[in-house]
C-alpha cells in the first residue's frame, strides 16, 4: 500500500506536467499561425516593392494560403483522428516553419506564392491538431481554463503581430518576418513531443477499430468525400476573396459561388451514401457542434467585416497613420485578453446558450456602434466600440470552442477541430466580402456597411438558442434530523 502511493503520486505529477506542456504547445502553435497572418499584412507592401510584384500578385500571397487552408482543414482533422494528432501537429509545425524559411529565400514573387500555398497545407495540418491536443490532454469538465488561455493568447498574437512586423521590417527587412518562424516551429515541435498526452479510451470513432494503423486507415478513408470537401470550401474562399476586386455580381463571382454550392450539394449526397463518411454522422447529428460552427461563422464575419470597414474609416476619412490606427483598435485586443478568462468562468456557471447569446449581442452592439462613426466622433466612443467587439467575440470564441471540444463524439476530435477552424477562417473572408459589397466606390460607407454587418452577426442568435443551457447545480443534501436519545426502559 505504501509503495503504491508514491507510484500514484508520480503518475499524477507526470500527468500534470504533460498537460502543461500540451497547453504550451497548443498555445504556441495557435499563436504562430495567428501572428503569421497579421505580420504578413504589414510586410506585403515591402515584399511587393522588393520583388517588383504587382498588387494582384501580392494579394495572392494571402489568397493562395487561405485557399489551401480552407481546402484541407477538415481532411487534416480526419487524418489526425486516423493516425494521431501528435504526429500531424509535429509534421504541420515543422513543415510550416520550413516553408516559411523557403519564402525568406525566395528569389521571385512566384516562388513566394507557391510556398505560401505549401505553408497553407502545413498550416491546415497544424491548426486542428492544436485544439485536439488539448482535448486529449484534459478531461471534458476541465477544458474551460485551457481554452480561455488559448483564446487570450491568439488575441495577443493578433494584436502584437503588426507591431512585431513593423519592428522587423524597419530593422531587418521583409524576409525577416518569415525567418523568425523557423526556430519557433522547432521549439513548438519539441514541446509537443515532450507532452505526449495519454490517448483516451477508444470510443465508437476511428480509433476504436482494431488495426487502424496508417495503412488500413488510409485504405478506409473516404477519398471521393475528401476530394469534394477539399474543393468546395477552396472554391468558396476564392470567390469571396475576389469580391473586393470584382464585386458580387461579376460573372466570375457568380460562377464560382454556383460551383461551390453545387459541390456542397454533391458532397452531402455522397456522404449520405458513404459507408465511412469523411464527416462522421455522429458529428453531423451533434447539435452543440453544428450550432457552435454557425455562431462562429456569423459573428466572425461581422467582427472582421467591421474591422475592414473601420480601417478604411480611420485611415481614409480621419487620415490616421498605421500606428495611430493600431492604437485606436487596441481596446479590442485588450478586451479579448481580459474577456477570455471571464468568459471561461461564465461558461461554467451559466452554460453555452446564455454565454453565446450574450457574446453575440455584444458583437452586434459593437458593429452597430460603428455605424455612428463620423468626423466628430471622439476617441472614447471609438475605444468603447472596439472594446465591445473584443469582449463579445472573446465570449463567443471561448463558448463555441468549449462546446466543440466538450461535446465532440469520442474518436472525432480532429475532424471536429477542423470544422471549427474552417468556420473561423471562413468568417473573416465572408465579412470582408460583405463589407466590400456594401462599399461606395471610394471606400466602405460606415453607416450602411456596419448595419449590414450587424444583421449578419445577429444571425448567430438563432443557432445560439440551440446550444445547451446552464449546467445542473449540485443538489444540496437535506439536513439529517438529529436522533432523539432512546428512553431507558425502567
Amino acid at each position: 500500500m505504501t509503495a503504491a502511493l508514491p507510484a500514484a503520486e508520480t503518475r499524477a505529477v507526470g500527468d500534470r506536467t504533460r498537460r502543461r506542456l500540451a497547453l504550451l504547445a497548443s498555445v504556441a502553435g495557435s499563436m504562430l499561425v495567428a501572428m503569421d497572418g497579421t505580420v504578413l499584412l504589414v510586410a506585403q507592401p515591402s515584399l511587393g516593392r522588393g520583388l517588383g510584384a504587382s498588387v494582384a500578385q501580392v494579394q495572392w500571397t494571402s489568397t493562395g494560403y487561405l485557399v489551401a487552408v480552407a481546402a484541407l482543414l477538415v481532411v487534416s482533422g480526419r487524418l489526425g483522428d486516423r493516425f494521431g494528432h501528435l504526429r500531424l501537429l509535429v509534421a504541420g509545425v515543422l513543415g510550416f516553419g520550413a516553408a516559411s524559411a523557403g519564402i525568406a529565400l525566395a528569389p521571385t514573387v512566384g516562388w513566394v506564392i507557391g510556398l505560401r500555398v505549401v505553408q497553407g497545407c502545413f498550416g491546415a495540418l497544424l491548426q486542428p491538431a492544436t485544439l485536439a491536443l488539448l482535448r486529449l490532454a484534459y478531461p471534458a469538465d476541465r477544458l474551460g481554463t485551457p481554452i480561455a488561455v488559448r483564446t487570450g493568447a491568439i488575441a495577443v498574437a493578433a494584436g502584437t503581430g503588426p507591431v512585431l512586423g513593423g519592428l522587423l521590417l524597419e530593422h531587418l527587412g521583409w524576409r525577416s518576418v518569415f525567418w523568425i518562424n523557423a526556430p519557433l516551429a522547432v521549439v513548438i515541435a519539441g514541446l509537443a513531443l515532450a507532452a505526449r498526452p495519454r490517448t483516451p479510451a477508444a470510443g465508437p470513432g476511428p480509433s476504436a477499430n482494431p488495426g487502424s494503423g496508417p495503412r488500413s486507415g488510409l485504405a478506409r478513408l473516404d477519398l471521393p468525400g475528401a476530394a469534394l470537401l477539399a474543393t468546395a470550401p477552396a472554391v468558396l474562399v476564392h470567390a469571396l476573396a475576389e469580391v473586393p476586386g470584382r464585386g458580387w455580381t461579376a460573372p466570375g463571382t457568380l460562377l464560382e459561388l454556383a460551383l461551390a454550392a453545387g459541390l456542397a450539394v454533391l458532397f452531402g449526397w455522397h456522404e449520405r451514401r458513404a459507408a465511412d463518411p469523411i464527416v462522421p454522422r455522429a458529428v453531423v447529428r451533434s447539435m452543440p457542434v453544428t450550432a457552435s460552427m454557425a455562431v462562429l461563422l456569423a459573428t466572425g464575419a461581422g467582427l472582421n467585416g467591421a474591422l475592414f470597414t473601420a480601417t478604411f474609416y480611420l485611415q481614409d476619412t480621419l487620415r490616421l497613420g498605421p500606428l495611430a490606427t493600431g492604437l485606436r483598435v487596441l481596446p479590442l485586443t485588450v478586451s479579448m485578453i481580459l474577456g477570455a478568462p471571464a468568459a471561461g468562468l461564465a461558461l461554467r456557471r451559466y452554460g453555452p446558450r446564455r454565454c453565446a447569446t450574450t457574446g453575440t449581442l455584444l458583437v452586434v452592439l459593437g458593429v452597430t456602434g460603428l455605424s455612428r462613426f463620423g468626423p466628430g466622433t471622439g476617441w472614447p466612443f471609438i475605444g468603447a466600440t472596439f472594446a465591445l467587439l473584443g469582449a463579445g467575440f472573446a465570449t463567443v470564441m471561448v463558448t463555441a470552442t468549449g462546446s466543440v471540444a466538450g461535446e465532440t463524439p469520442p474518436g472525432y476530435a480532429g475532424v471536429v477541430s477542423g470544422l471549427k477552424q474552417t468556420a473561423v477562417n471562413l468568417g473573416p473572408t465572408l465579412g470582408i466580402a460583405v463589407a466590400a459589397g456594401a462599399a461606395r466606390p471610394s471606400g466602405p460607407a460606415t453607416g450602411p456597411t456596419a448595419l449590414a454587418l450587424a444583421v449578419l452577426a445577429a444571425l448567430a442568435l438563432l443557432p445560439a438558442r440551440l446550444l445547451p443551457g446552464a449546467p445542473p447545480r449540485a443538489a444540496t443534501p437535506a439536513p439529517v434530523p438529529a436522533r432523539r436519545p432512546k428512553e431507558k426502559v425502567r
